[in-house]
């Protein structure tokens, strides 16, 4: 998932900075609203979790890879806008320590993984509590698709700078991560639950946030 320096032109990661620096002034103003100060620890912890697990990944195509992504996970938990907020330093702390992505691709690297997952899983979450009760279900097809949203547009981004054929990448990064979306629901479904168990009073005010009725 992390695109590397060089696969991307400066059209693509220009734009994609725009839209990530916008997406994040927003994104401050908006967590400082939101976040209240018991889920100050938590919000560091849960960012320590999804770097651990972000660290995990494998080739895919066009040399970008593959690995758990966690922003359905901050989403539901701690809030769309935080989720933005802690998966940009993440993405950003890897980039530049770790070479785990490129620095001038950085902004296409937030805005697939910082903004479009955690905002596309908290939105499809909220869609799906008019029409499914369950709510561990939900939760994992929302962590499927944001999984899914974030490789389409790496695969997009991959294919506008003529890096590699939008026919070859596009069925690459959606098949393989259509897989690891599976990964990505179940973990998200079961970590959300295990916190809902020790920590009922943090995750029901998310979920009133989220849209639910029976909270």
């Amino acid at each position: 998932m992390h695109i590397p320096d060089g696969f991307l032109d400066a059209k693509t990661w220009l734009s994609t900075a725009a839209l990530s620096a916008g997406a994040l002034s927003y994104g401050l103003t908006q967590a400082n609203r939101e976040l209240e100060d018991r889920q100050i620890p938590v919000m560091g912890a849960m960012g320590a979790f999804v770097f651990a697990a972000q660290m995990v990944n494998f080739p895919v195509a066009g040399g970008t890879s593959g690995h758990l992504l966690g922003g359905a996970l901050l989403a539901l938990t701690m809030g769309p806008w935080p989720a933005c907020i802690i998966m940009a330093t993440i993405v950003g702390l890897q980039a530049l320590f770790f070479n785990d992505g490129g620095v001038t691709v950085l902004g296409a690297n937030i805005f697939n993984m910082a903004v479009l997952a955690p905002l596309s899983g908290y939105w499809v979450y909220r869609l799906l509590n008019r029409v499914i009760a369950n709510r561990p279900v939900k939760i994992f097809l929302a962590a499927w698709f944001s999984t899914m949203a974030a490789a389409a547009a790496t695969a997009l981004e991959l294919a506008f700078s003529n890096t590699i054929a939008l026919k070859l990448v596009l069925p690459a990064m959606l098949g393989w991560h259509s897989l690891i979306g599976i990964g990505e629901g179940l973990i998200t479904a079961g970590v959300i639950s295990y916190l809902t168990s020790i920590k009922g009073g943090l995750f029901l005010s998310i979920g009133r946030k989220a849209g639910e009725s029976n909270v």
